[in-house]
């Protein structure tokens, strides 16, 4: 039998746009796509793409609050109603702007992220999925926050544990900021382990991700984070990375893995302050690749995350669905999409290779030996606690 990979797509979700100003803009969907096209992926025996559905009322409630999705409703059929105050609900800021139809287009993400987890646990031919569009972290039960206005991760994972109750699921996220709106919904629950690698809450939205929020009552030892100093480049991500994932998911062993693929580590992402280059997410890619099959039941559901530069977005999650149908693809891009980025995105500079293994933050911190030093040795207290609380207390509450 071969394994199968969905991808989860759709042209609507072009809808889910804050407007033309806005960092997060659906365009990046679009040339990921595109780029995936004329990569000739899309002939691969191994991959089937799905259109979805949205997700109904019932499904966001289970992770929602009745009335803060009926004011989502109500503001998405009149962003300009009186009678509601946005700013309650996280709404109406220039982070998450109010816009028409923004009901419709979170809700279609939604049942994207719930489709693709759908389709992981109950079909047998299909072992990995991987919706682009979600990977809406910050979203809370009461509130949006941070460009999120449904928590499509949440609703997903709601749907596995409504199929199976005693399921376990292993959420893994590596976007920038830290996945707050996830970690806070489950952070009482040890069917759920969260696991985050972030730009440390010291410098960068949305201040949490701390080491020692480690979860609560029943989920207390279930909530584990890694924030990173600013500047962090792929070598000392790399070894942090390799080291401790397989690791802390054979430790909890769970029934399937979640992951949320964030591209805005990206050294030279606009609203982050990391160091890494696109190469670095081919070695995530083969780790979690290898870690869903080894610890995860051979059972992988990814979603999209944050990005905000148009030409870093599309190569990254490129090469996670490479990684994902098992095949290598060679270091260069179709001429096609080349002038395609071109006249879509003329203000960013044009890349001409699939990964680049720009140096950039390694020649800084070479230069600056003092402080390459302290990030070595903060990595290492992270690899530590790792090695010393994070897994012996899952090896204790497992």
């Amino acid at each position: 039998m071969v394994n199968k990979t969905a991808l989860i797509y759709t042209n609507k979700y072009q809808s889910y746009n804050f407007g033309p100003q806005h960092p997060l803009r659906p365009l990046r969907i679009k040339l990921t796509y595109s780029l995936m096209e004329k990569l000739n992926l899309f002939n691969n025996e191994r991959l089937e793409v799905f259109e979805p559905s949205p997700a109904t009322q019932k499904e966001i409630e289970r992770a929602h609050d009745p009335e803060y999705v009926e004011i989502v409703k109500k503001l998405s059929e009149n962003p300009m109603d009186r009678s509601v105050q946005p700013y309650l609900y996280g709404l109406g800021t220039g982070d998450t702007p109010v816009f028409k139809g923004m009901y419709e287009a979170s809700a279609l993400v939604c049942g994207a992220s719930l489709l693709a987890a759908d389709m992981v646990w109950q079909d047998n031919d299909i072992t990995i999925a991987f919706n682009p569009a979600g990977g809406l972290h910050h979203a809370h039960k009461k509130k949006a926050s941070g460009f999120c206005i449904f928590n499509d991760i949440a609703v997903a994972i709601h749907h596995l544990k409504n199929l199976k109750n005693d399921i376990r699921i292993a959420y893994l996220d590596i976007d920038c900021h830290h996945g707050d709106g996830v970690q806070r919904l489950f952070y009482d629950d040890p069917t759920v382990l969260t696991i985050s690698f972030h730009e440390s809450g010291k410098f960068l939205f949305p201040g949490t991700g701390n080491p020692k929020e480690v979860g609560e009552g029943a989920g207390k030892g279930f909530s584990i984070n890694f924030p990173l100093l600013p500047g962090t480049d792929n070598r000392m991500f790399r070894k942090l990375f390799r080291y401790c994932v397989p690791r802390i998911l054979e430790a909890y062993a769970p029934d399937v893995l979640l992951t949320q693929l964030g591209i805005d580590m990206y050294f030279n992402d606009p609203l982050t302050q990391m160091g890494l280059s696109i190469s670095i997410y081919r070695d995530i890619a083969q780790t979690l690749y290898t870690s869903a099959h080894d610890y995860c039941q051979n059972k992988w559901i990814a979603v999209g995350g944050g990005g905000y530069l148009m030409t870093a977005v599309p190569r990254a999650w490129t090469l996670f669905l490479a990684r994902m149908l098992n095949i290598d693809l060679k270091n260069e891009l179709p001429d096609e999409w080349v002038n395609q980025v071109k006249e879509e995105v003329p203000h960013e500079t044009t890349p001409y290779l699939l990964w680049d293994r720009d140096d950039k933050a390694e020649v800084q911190l070479l230069s600056h030996p003092e402080i390459a030093k302290k990030m070595i040795d903060y990595n290492r207290e992270l690899k530590a606690l790792c090695d010393e609380e994070f897994i012996p207390n899952l090896k204790k509450k497992s």
